[in-house]
């Protein structure tokens, strides 16, 4: 079972895959308010942790997708993957609806999106309860 990381201080500064809680409180650029999963990875300088950090942290640039879910909303936390990529998570969590064909995946010709909603009630696959 992967770990579940609130704060980005105690992840591993390893390359992988992560998979980041994300909350939105209001409707934002066609996604409605709600929970969302992210599926990204970190293999440059710092990792999972330099990665993670930087989801974590409000007020940065505006650099990827993900980041104008961060700023709108708020990000409980990520699970981390050391030993896989962002599409064998996607994969993990077909069963999800897609709400935006193409968020985070633009270089990828396997994945409908890289951003997955998350019902509630709704367990994931490395989990018993939601």
């Amino acid at each position: 079972m992967p770990d579940f990381h609130a704060a980005a201080d105690a992840i591993p500064a390893l390359p992988g895959a992560y998979v980041l809680a994300i909350i939105l409180d209001a409707p934002m650029a066609g996604l409605p308010a709600g929970r969302y999963l992210y599926c990204g990875s970190a293999r440059g300088p710092g990792g999972l942790r330099a990665r993670l950090g930087r989801h974590m942290r409000k007020g940065k640039a505006v650099r990827w997708h993900v980041d104008r879910l961060t700023e709108a909303g708020w990000v409980l936390g990520a699970w981390v993957f050391p030993d896989q990529s962002e599409c064998d998570l996607v994969a993990q969590l077909a069963r999800l609806p897609v709400p935006l064909p193409g968020f985070g995946s633009s270089d990828c010709r396997v994945c409908p999106s890289h951003l997955l909603a998350w019902p509630a009630g709704v367990a994931l696959p490395w989990e018993d309860k939601p």
